[in-house]
């Protein structure tokens, strides 16, 4: 599990709450029943209003999976790969029936599977390229649902500050009051941009983010299969591969490594 996601929540609103503390001002006194209505189930509403009932599902549905997801590992697929294309040199492709069994990547298990039946590589090729960009889009329909509520929470905060402006100049005989009621029709202008710089827009990010690292794998993927089924050499397989993955902190080391390994 990556915890960045969680994390930063985490600290976004300990910085917040202890700001307010810090200025002598009561957390508790932004937790006013009408905001917290109005924003929240507003900007739900609208959220709803702009998009499908299955695009909302979808979209909260992938928030628990990109916030408690594991950032994908490209080098441990790249193993895996190299590991099957020393195989299929020395016993063939139809030796690595019983391997496809034991991969837990998906994507990985159902390509191999279809490379040992005999799938064109073309074919293979476009099947793969297919299911990679519809994850791609899907992931970033669910991204842009709360980047899109990011966008209209503010806005429904400032109506929740209109309306209570409103009833503040409905009250102007109540001077003692005033103070307190024009604090309180600022709550929602708050919820609102807290709502969607803290919790809207990050998770459309994340989520995005996530999908654009498991895609990037899912491609590396793509092009090892293919050189397996081609019969390639590992050791050419693998550097391929690792060229196709960003550079990490200490990777050209392990690189080494594994190419004298190899050699």
């Amino acid at each position: 599990m990556d915890p960045a996601g969680l994390v930063g929540l985490v600290v976004a609103f300990a910085a917040i709450f202890g700001a307010m503390v810090l200025e002598g001002a009561d957390p508790t006194s932004i937790f006013l029943p009408a905001p917290l209505l109005l924003v929240w189930v507003g900007t739900l509403g609208v959220g709803l209003a702009g998009h499908t009932v299955k695009d909302a599902l979808g979209a909260f549905a992938a928030v628990p999976r990109a916030l408690r997801s594991r950032a994908p590992q490209p080098d441990a697929t790249v193993d895996v790969v190299v590991g099957l294309a020393e195989r299929a040199r020395r016993e063939g492709l139809l030796a690595l029936e019983d391997a496809a069994r034991d991969i837990e990547d998906p994507f990985l298990r159902e390509g191999l599977r279809s490379a040992i039946d005999g799938t064109d590589p073309e074919d293979l090729r476009l099947m793969l390229e297919d299911r990679i960009a519809s994850k791609r889009a899907t992931d970033r329909m669910h991204a842009k649902y709360f980047q899109d509520m990011g966008g209209y929470a503010p806005t429904v905060g400032i109506i929740g500050t209109v309306i209570s402006l409103v009833h503040v100049l409905e009250n102007l005989s109540d001077p003692a009051g005033l103070g307190h009621s024009i604090a309180a029709a600022f709550v929602a202008t708050l919820w609102g941009i807290l709502s969607a710089n803290v919790v809207w827009l990050p998770l459309g990010t994340r989520i995005r983010r996530i999908s654009d690292l498991e895609c990037q794998q899912m491609e590396v993927t793509l092009e090892g299969l293919l050189a397996v089924q081609a019969g390639a050499n590992p050791r050419l397989v693998g550097q391929r591969l690792r060229s196709l993955v960003p550079e990490q902190p200490g990777r050209k080391g392990k690189e080494k490594d594994k190419d004298k390994a190899a050699a």
